[in-house]
């Protein structure tokens, strides 16, 4: 299942990872955990955040590799089942035989 993460930190509380260096390593251990396919770091809602697109195999690994966000980051985060053009084409060809 491939799924695209929003994530944002809270400005005051992340501020102090920035200031104190720990945010980077943090990140890495996340983003390496996650393995994303794509990462992409931006202001998101006046938050520091980004978009995330990793292909998880099973739904439970949602638990398992999103909850540093939570714990480490005081993050919220958003996530959504996303496709690439091959799966769309896919599902279209198939929506096509059952219709």
């Amino acid at each position: 299942m491939r799924v695209m993460v929003k994530f944002t930190f809270p400005t005051q509380e992340s501020s102090a990872l920035v200031k104190d260096g720990s945010i980077g390593l943090t990140m890495q251990t996340i983003i390496g955990n996650l393995q994303p396919e794509a990462a992409y770091f931006c202001h998101v809602d006046g938050k520091r955040g980004g978009y995330l697109v990793a292909n998880l195999e099973e739904a439970s690994e949602l638990v398992t590799k999103l909850e540093p966000f939570f714990l480490e980051l005081g993050a919220a985060i958003e996530t959504f089942p996303v496709m690439n053009a091959d799966e769309l084409g896919a599902g279209l060809q198939n929506l096509g035989q059952t219709a």
